[in-house]
Parts: C-alpha cells; sequence; structure tokens
C-alpha cells in the first residue's frame, strides 16, 4: 500500500466506517456510479459556498458541486432562505402553483429553443420525454447519439458503439435496432445516417461527452444543426450540465445554435431536483389534451410524474434562475475556471509534469500523465483547441492523485472539476498548492509523469 493511500485511510476513519455499513444496504456501498471509490468514499457533513466538510472534519474545495448543478455555490443565502419559507406552506400540492409560472417564464425568457416547457423530476426523464416527442412528431423511430455522450441511464441512450456488444445488460437488444451511436466530430458519418431520413432525433451533449472531456468541435456541432434541419431530424441538445452555465441561454446561445429542444436539470433547479424539456411549441403540443378524443386515446403522449414542478424545486430555480440572469455569476466562473487553468498549467511547466489542463466555460479538466500536449502548446491558451482529443489522466495515476489531492483538501469532480462563482481568489491559490503537494507525494511513491 503506497503512503499516499495509508494517509486517506488515516484522515478518513468515519468515512470509512460509514462506508461499511453503506456496503450492506447498497450495491458497492454507494447511491451514485460515479461516488463509488477505493477504498472507499468521504462522506461530508456540510458545505457552504465552495468549499465542504466531511465526516472526520477535513475541509475541501470542492469541485463538484452537486454533480454540477452549483454554479452559485453551496448555501446561496437567497435560495435557502427562500426554500425555507416556502417549507412553510407545504412540500407537495398535488396541484398546479404559480411558482411554476414563474419557473417556466424564466426559462422560455432565458433559452432561446424555448417557446414552451414540460418540467419533469431530474434530466434522465427530460432527455427520455425529448425522445419521445421527436418520434411522435416526426413519425420515425430511429435516434442518433454520439459515442459516449451521456444522457441519463435509461434504456434508449446506453450501449456502446462497439458492434460486437452494442448493447446495455438489461436493455432488450430490439432497442437498439433504431439507435445509432456514431463517432463525434466526423460530419461524414452523422450525414450518410441522417440522409435515409428515417432518424427521429439526433441528441448530443454541445460541450462533448462527460462536459467536454472529449471536446466536440464547434463546426461539427452547426453543422449537425444544419443536416437535421435538411433531412427533418429533430435536434435535441442536452444541456443538462451546459444549461445556464455556459451563457444565460445556455451553450445553444453561445454558439448561436438552433435546436429543436433542450433538455435541462441542474442548475435549472437551484441545487434541489428538477428538469425539463424546453422547445418548439409544435413539438412540445404532442403532451396537450383535445377535445378530439381519437387524438387523446391515440396521438397524444402521456405524462405524469409525482414531482413535476414541485413547488420547493420551483421556488429554488426560479431564485436561482433570476440570479444568474440579472446577474455577473457565469463570468465570475468563468473567469475563476480561467485563472485556475492559467496556474496549474504553469505549475505542469515548472515541476516538468507531462500535462494541461483546460477550460470550456466553468467546467474543467486534465490531461495528465500523457505527452500529447498539441491542444495547449501556449500557456496563455485556456481552451483546447486540437482537433485530436485528449487522453485524460493515465489510468495508473488516477486514484494516487485523487488520494493525495483529498489528503490536501481538494475534490475532483471525476478528474476535473465545476467552479461556481462562490469560490474565490484563495480556493484557487489553495488548489494550485495542493496540486504541487500531490505532485510531490506521487513521486515520491514512485510514480513517474
Amino acid at each position: 500500500m503506497s503512503k499516499i493511500e495509508k494517509k486517506y485511510i488515516a484522515m478518513h476513519p468515519n468515512s470509512q466506517s460509514l462506508f461499511q455499513s453503506g456496503q450492506q444496504i447498497f450495491p458497492s456501498g454507494v447511491t451514485h456510479d460515479i461516488r463509488a471509490f477505493r477504498p472507499f468514499p468521504i462522506y461530508v457533513e456540510k458545505a457552504d459556498k465552495g468549499k465542504k466538510w466531511d465526516v472526520d472534519n477535513n475541509e475541501l474545495i470542492d469541485y463538484i458541486g452537486g454533480h454540477g448543478s452549483l454554479l452559485l455555490g453551496h448555501n446561496r443565502h437567497e435560495i435557502t432562505t427562500g426554500v425555507q419559507e416556502a417549507l412553510t406552506s407545504g412540500t407537495h400540492f398535488g396541484s398546479s402553483h404559480s411558482k411554476e409560472i414563474e419557473w417556466a417564464n424564466l426559462v422560455i425568457d432565458m433559452v432561446p429553443c424555448a417557446d414552451n416547457v414540460r418540467f419533469t423530476s431530474s434530466g434522465t426523464e427530460a432527455t427520455m420525454m425529448a425522445i419521445r416527442l421527436a418520434r411522435a412528431h416526426t413519425n420515425r423511430e430511429g435516434v442518433v447519439k454520439l459515442s459516449d455522450h451521456f444522457h441519463g441511464w435509461h434504456d434508449l441512450v446506453v450501449g456502446k458503439e462497439d458492434a460486437a456488444q452494442i448493447y446495455s445488460p438489461g436493455v432488450p437488444k430490439g432497442y437498439y435496432d433504431a439507435l445509432t451511436i456514431l463517432q463525434p466530430n466526423n460530419i461524414d458519418l452523422l450525414a450518410d445516417r441522417l440522409k435515409k431520413k428515417d432518424v427521429a432525433a439526433l441528441i448530443l451533449e454541445p460541450t462533448g461527452s462527460h462536459w467536454g472531456a472529449h471536446p466536440l468541435d464547434i463546426e461539427y456541432l452547426r453543422k449537425a444543426n444544419e443536416l437535421t434541419k435538411e433531412t427533418g431530424t429533430i435536434f435535441i441538445m442536452d444541456e443538462v450540465i451546459t444549461g445556464f452555465r455556459m451563457s444565460k441561454g445556455g451553450a445553444q446561445e453561445l454558439y448561436n445554435l438552433q435546436p429543436d429542444l433542450s433538455t435541462h436539470a441542474k442548475i435549472l433547479a437551484g441545487g434541489l431536483p428538477g428538469g425539463c424539456v424546453a422547445g418548439k411549441k409544435e413539438i412540445l403540443q404532442q403532451i396537450e389534451f383535445s377535445d378530439d378524443s381519437d387524438w387523446n386515446d391515440v396521438k397524444k403522449i402521456a405524462h405524469q410524474g409525482t414531482y413535476n414542478a414541485n413547488p420547493i424545486s420551483a421556488t429554488a430555480g426560479t431564485i436561482a434562475l433570476e440570479i444568474i440572469r440579472t446577474g455577473d455569476d457565469i463570468e465570475r466562473a468563468d473567469n475563476l475556471s480561467n485563472q485556475l487553468i492559467l496556474s496549474l498549467n504553469q505549475l505542469f511547466k515548472d515541476n516538468k509534469v507531462r500535462g494541461r489542463a483546460w477550460t470550456v466555460s466553468s467546467m474543467w479538466h486534465l490531461n495528465f500523465g500523457y505527452d500529447n500536449q498539441k491542444g495547449l502548446n501556449e500557456l496563455e491558451q485556456t481552451h483546447w483547441i486540437d482537433k485530436s482529443p485528449p487522453e485524460g489522466v493515465r489510468p495508473d495515476l488516477t486514484l494516487p492523485l485523487k488520494w493525495s489531492l483529498f489528503n490536501h483538501g481538494v475534490d475532483l469532480f471525476g478528474t476535473g472539476g465545476v467552479l461556481s462563482s462562490a469560490h474565490t481568489d484563495q480556493d484557487i491559490d489553495k488548489t494550485i498548492a495542493a496540486f504541487e503537494k500531490a505532485i510531490i507525494d506521487m513521486r515520491a511513491d514512485g510514480l513517474s509523469f
């Protein structure tokens, strides 16, 4: 066992104990795949602004940010106060309420493609509904997604590009008769598939898979948008992470794209559970009731959901979106991310580390332990600009890097992170210091990079 891992275990005895309990009741001891960690994950007690504290009272600079839902940071006063007040009126009316109108109007005001909105309880539910809407509207069944792009865990969007095992366990193979998984950034492949005019929807993450870990070329995005219009294919932009983060109108506004539908969650609900489908009225009207009983029986898309537009989530979402709409939180988070990347790359250069960091808006990633640095030859460059994709963190370095960063007070989101407007310059400085200590620790344990 390495010195780094021994220190991690010694610093987190209460987390280790809780994990042992969790193993008895949860598969792999956790409630979300990304929280699985060896030898055990940390358990968090509280959070505030850009930090959180685990059950062993270790302070951590937080780059998970509620899985990307906390652009405004933990415990934003306006949100917590508003939610506390809303709770005194009840948690679930089982009826329509004024906050859902206010919330939806903000979405329509901010998101370019949004004529109508339908709320869901999560991003997964939002992509399920978007695909069903596209199929009903086009009377086609085919769906195209890009390899490794994430749209939730439901049957319609999971699987592998590899023809030897395109299916996922538990999903009938018949589902994949209508699903095509393509390599990103190859517009010819996409054009060949869409020209058959049997595809209902193209769904993708606008920054590339895993919120930009494998960047998607902007020109590819624009040509894909054009191809969908030419072939009558519904263009679904999955803005669950990018929405209200990359700009007030998300990636579609920043890149000047015209999706037919976009899916949202995370920031949408101010850090509480909630999602939505937003888009063209003529597509979302498939959910509408009609005086025509044949329509209601045969053509209308049914959509229920116990927690759709829950009043507490609606309250948090309304407050969060209004803050974002009128403030400079996006710009602040973006600037902090650029500051972090510039400092990290200088640190890597000074310490002869094979690697680079880069950012997309306030979402940052690492290329660590690899010589391929074509995308970031200049230290002042903060974006990945090369057409060849980054390789990520070398597998044998992933755990030691994360253990060591935990030991020095930093919690990554996978092998990167998201910034909030609540992070501070001091948080950035402490993060750079933690990376410097991690480099020393890892080399002391015999790792080369």
